[in-house]
């Protein structure tokens, strides 16, 4: 075996630090892999929103004009909704708060009963509007006085 001098150990300390050095003082190593893996997103839902008449109807007689039915929307969403239409009906007719007796949804006439929105209804409470139906009381050829002091009530719905 050979022995180094002490020159010769400082020259292969010297070549050594040098290697390290040169290496950034680090070994580099690595194993490749594959992955799987899943993941999901969910869309929310919305309420239904309420549809208003804002409207006074008042002053029906049989033989008078027709009147406007209107409202407003209220969208408790917190993004628009889309509204096609807003359709009317008769509910009842009531007398001091019971049905009426000799007065029914046959006196009155509702035109146009389905009524065209097309496009997004806002956020909020009393936001956009629909209109466009009427309501008449019919003129017949009978007694009509058991319609006096009644009230229609309507109902009505989107989609």
């Amino acid at each position: 075996m050979r022995k180094f001098s002490k020159k010769g150990k400082v020259y292969a300390a010297a070549a050594t630090l040098a290697l390290v050095a040169a290496s950034g003082g680090a070994a580099y190593a690595f194993w490749t892999n594959t992955g799987s893996g899943v993941g999901s997103g969910a869309s929310g839902t919305n309420v239904a929103i309420t549809v208003n008449q804002t409207g006074v109807v008042t002053g029906l007689e049989p033989g008078g004009a027709p009147q406007t039915l209107s409202g407003k929307f209220t969208n408790p969403n917190t993004s628009p909704v889309y509204v096609t239409s807003v359709t009317a009906s008769i509910a009842s007719v009531t007398k001091g708060g019971a049905v009426a007796v000799g007065c029914d949804a046959t006196d009155f006439t509702l035109a146009n009963a389905t009524m065209g929105v097309g496009h997004e209804v806002a956020s909020g409470t009393n936001v956009d509007s629909w209109s466009g139906a009427t309501i008449a009381f019919n003129n017949k050829t009978s007694n009509q006085d058991a319609c006096k002091d009644v009230t229609v009530n309507f109902a009505y719905s989107s989609n």
